[in-house]
């Protein structure tokens, strides 16, 4: 007879074990090769979100303001305060696209914009076709602005 030798770790445990090593290692790898890859994407691609964020804010207030004349609730004290919010970032037009601020035809067209908010705050529209008449006169001088510039 022979003498068993002494304990031997089974071939199947080891082989586990690696497997759960080589699984462990790629799993680790993979999130630092992601973390590595966003990190170089966030210093790549920084922009100033500045303009962006400011035309899009202008946006949802002219569609707010469609959505006043749609719930027919088309009272000054309804539309407002859309109004100045669009005149406050009016202000900040040249600002937010430092790019265009010397252009005449951009300052042109902010300038008709702040024109067009400043008469609507003097003289607020009453009733829900002088909003649509508004919101149609904000459009259009958005419109003049991108179809130079966008």
């Amino acid at each position: 007879m022979s003498t068993p030798s002494p304990i031997q770790p089974s071939r199947t445990n080891a082989a586990k074990r690696y497997l759960f090593l080589f699984l462990l290692g790629l799993l680790i790898g993979a999130i630092c090769v992601v973390m590595m890859l966003r990190a170089l994407e966030g210093r790549k691609t920084w922009r100033d979100h500045y303009p962006d964020a400011a035309m899009h804010f202008m946006d949802a207030q002219v569609k707010q303001l469609g959505e006043s004349v749609t719930a027919n609730r088309c009272a000054p004290t309804d539309t407002l305060p859309r109004i100045k919010a669009l005149r406050t970032i009016a202000d900040d037009l040249e600002p937010a696209l430092p790019s265009l601020r010397d252009d005449p035809r951009f300052i042109a067209a902010a300038s008709k914009l702040r024109g067009t908010l400043d008469a609507a705050i003097s003289s607020p529209p009453m009733n829900c076709d002088s909003v649509t008449k508004l919101t149609a006169a904000i459009g259009e001088n958005c419109k003049a602005c991108h179809q130079d510039f966008r």
